[in-house]
């Protein structure tokens, strides 16, 4: 019998093939166990900005193992449509808030036959008796890339709580820096989205470094960031109009 010939173009296209395989057979099955740590990591931090946006620095002396029990505690799910209406049957968590995001204009109204998905989290007191804020999740567009957030009202559904927000690819040091909370505590200091019964959300303003504490509708910029802030400003005005018909039957 004939010895296989290691150096034949056979032999190593072969080997090749059988090495291809066998990595992706492994990479599959690494995947496949990876997705459920991964799922409940992403689920671990939704869950995290909605009580930080609502609860603030509280959040810093929750431990990780129990954030989920926190959140399970206190705060219940919902999701509505553009008119106010509970959408049954159609778990929060579940609600892609990217491809809800695709269904605007660029105006921010929505696009002709669509019907958006938006959830509502409702986080109750310590004893479940009553609500103590209402926190709305936001979607947008920054200088490079999507940004997003979690706006927390209080029960007036016009003040604001306080924010969390975050990014896929804003310039590190610019745009990037509203992840930080000296940013996001600017929109916690009696900020309103209201000024009568008419919307008006509150603006981040060009330039930083000024005193915007009588102003219930404007907070201090971020230098050299003037476009991410823009992107936070349209995102938040969108979105604020886009839950008003849920905020007037719930003030009603």
């Amino acid at each position: 019998m004939s010895k296989l010939n290691k150096n034949s173009s056979g032999y190593i296209f072969g080997f090749a093939l059988l090495v291809i395989l066998v990595c992706g057979v492994l990479l599959s099955v690494v995947s496949g166990a990876l997705a459920e740590k991964q799922y409940e990591e992403r689920e671990l931090e939704r869950k995290k900005f909605i009580l930080k946006a609502a609860l603030g620095d509280k959040m810093d002396e929750v431990e990780k193992p129990d954030i989920a029990v926190m959140y399970d505690k206190r705060v219940k799910e919902s999701v509505v449509n553009s008119k106010g209406e509970v959408v049954e049957g159609l778990a929060a968590n579940t609600v892609k808030l990217k491809n809800e995001y695709k269904k605007l204009e660029k105006n921010g109204s929505l696009k002709a036959g669509e019907s958006i998905n938006l959830p509502v989290y409702e986080v109750m007191n310590e004893d479940g008796s009553a609500v103590d804020f209402y926190v709305v999740p936001t979607y947008g567009f920054g200088l490079w890339d999507n940004i997003w957030g979690y706006v927390a009202l209080q029960k007036d559904l016009n003040t604001i709580n306080g924010v969390v927000l975050d990014h896929k690819g804003e310039t590190p040091g610019l745009g990037a820096r509203i992840t930080e909370d000296k940013i996001q505590k600017r929109y916690s200091a009696g900020k309103k989205i209201f000024e009568g019964d008419k919307l008006v959300s509150v603006t981040m303003q060009k330039g930083e470094g000024n005193d915007y504490s009588s102003d219930p509708h404007a907070v201090d910029g971020m230098s050299g960031a003037t476009l991410t802030a823009d992107g936070v400003n349209t995102m938040m005005a969108n979105y604020m109009n886009l839950y008003l018909s849920f905020i007037n039957a719930k003030k009603s």
